[in-house]
């Protein structure tokens, strides 16, 4: 497949040829060969973004499920007293959409933090393994299993045991919430060691609360970098870190740093739960980016929730969350637009993130002039591509069937000749 006329990140314009699922030329010009043409005069031409965070088994539940108080145990107590009413079936079929969505706005990785808890026991774990595969060749879905809490000590043995039955059953990292757990510490330390003795991953969410005293993201690292834990570690939300003196910052950013921790920002869900005790002054939210991006920390954001008792806002939609990472940390659209996209993928281990010869062909091609109006408008009608394959287009997206290519039958104005 031949993509031709699409504007390039830097503004020039740029021809890009797909051969199998990677990219085989890119140029201002590339002599036509015996392929299918894509016209993207007038679209922006980017790496695939990625999704490091997001709840698809809690996805629209705003409307079922309440939060009177609006604040982060009350979403947790809602979930916990409405569990019994998700069936499998249901939350495959949201979850499903929510997947569809991100795709259709031109994400090719998504990782889902799937409830893991006795309330739900397996169920939501089997229905996101089944949504994976339904959607297999159209997304890559990272499962984490975010067990709940306590984790630690006698009281934590059925969740431990319900975590582990969780990775055999197929997910991909362990998950969970040592902020909540009564030894935070503790916590950090079973989570990791499940993971180690499984050889998976680890994803967290870490520290998301306002409150000071709570810091757990900093024995996360020193325990990390003391054992040289061997598998990725992520630290999500972070949110305390943000309130911090710059000392402290530094110090934590460098020994995140050092442990090779990826965080993730989570601006919109964070906005939305947070900082209601604090109506005088009342704080962003979020994770001191600019002192772990200073550190060298790699620092990706996602969307979170979507359209359930912990956020009912989001439209699924990566551009949404830079949008939000530009006005909360300051950062620049080029900056914000890496968060969701390059880092992002660099976060969860993905092969995508760079547009370049040789790599993945995994692209979205958003009707904007540059990176800046893309991520101010959020337009739709964009063409996505997975693997090499086109999977999204302006009129037929993964909303509803896979898409076929349009083809552009007026070859004589698009800058190539035939070969």
């Amino acid at each position: 497949m031949l993509l031709v006329g699409a504007t390039a990140f830097d503004g020039s314009t740029i021809n890009i040829r797909i051969e199998g699922e990677r990219i085989a030329a890119m140029g201002p010009s590339l002599a036509r060969l015996d392929e299918e043409v894509v016209d993207l005069r007038g679209y922006l031409i980017l790496p695939a973004f990625a999704e490091p965070h997001a709840h698809l088994d809690k996805a629209f539940l705003a409307d079922r499920v309440t939060n009177p108080s609006g604040d982060l145990l009350g979403a947790i107590q809602a979930m916990q007293q409405m569990s019994s009413s998700f069936t499998p079936a249901d939350i495959v079929e949201r979850a499903e959409r929510a997947a569809r969505l991100l795709v259709a706005n031109g994400a090719s990785l998504i990782r889902s933090h799937v409830d893991t808890t006795s309330e739900q026991g397996l169920r939501s774990i089997e229905a996101l393994l089944e949504v994976r595969q339904r959607l297999w060749g159209i997304v890559d879905i990272q499962i984490v299993a975010l067990t709940g809490w306590p984790i630690t000590g006698r009281a934590g043995a059925d969740n431990r045991a319900l975590l582990v039955t969780a990775l055999d059953a197929g997910a991909d990292l362990v998950g969970g919430c040592p902020h909540l757990d009564d030894d935070p510490a503790g916590a950090n330390t079973v989570l990791l060691k499940i993971a180690a003795e499984a050889g998976v991953g680890v994803d967290l969410h870490t520290d998301e609360t306002l409150d000071p005293a709570m810091l757990s993201l900093e024995d996360l690292a020193q325990r990390v970098t003391t054992n040289e834990y061997e598998f990725s570690v992520t630290a999500s939300h972070c949110v305390s870190l943000g309130v911090q003196d710059v000392d402290t910052q530094q110090r934590v950013a460098a020994l995140v740093a050092h442990a090779g921790i990826g965080v993730v920002a989570l601006p919109q869900t964070n906005l939305f739960l947070q900082g209601r005790s604090h109506q005088q002054a009342m704080p962003r939210a979020v994770t001191a980016v600019a002192a772990l991006q200073r550190a060298g920390v790699e620092v990706a954001a996602g969307g979170d929730n979507l359209q359930d008792p912990f956020n009912p806002l989001g439209r699924a939609d990566p551009l949404e969350t830079a949008g939000l990472m530009i006005a909360t940390t300051h950062l620049l659209p080029e900056e914000a637009l890496d968060t969701v996209s390059s880092a992002a993928h660099r976060v969860l281990g993905g092969e995508s993130g760079e547009l370049r010869v040789g790599g993945r062909a995994d692209l979205v091609a958003i009707p904007a002039t540059s990176v800046r109006e893309a991520i101010a408008f959020g337009p739709p009608g964009r063409y996505v591509w997975h693997q090499g394959v086109l999977v999204s287009t302006p009129t037929n997206t993964v909303t509803q069937n896979m898409a076929t290519p349009w083809v552009s039958s007026e070859l004589s104005d698009l800058g190539f000749e035939n070969a």
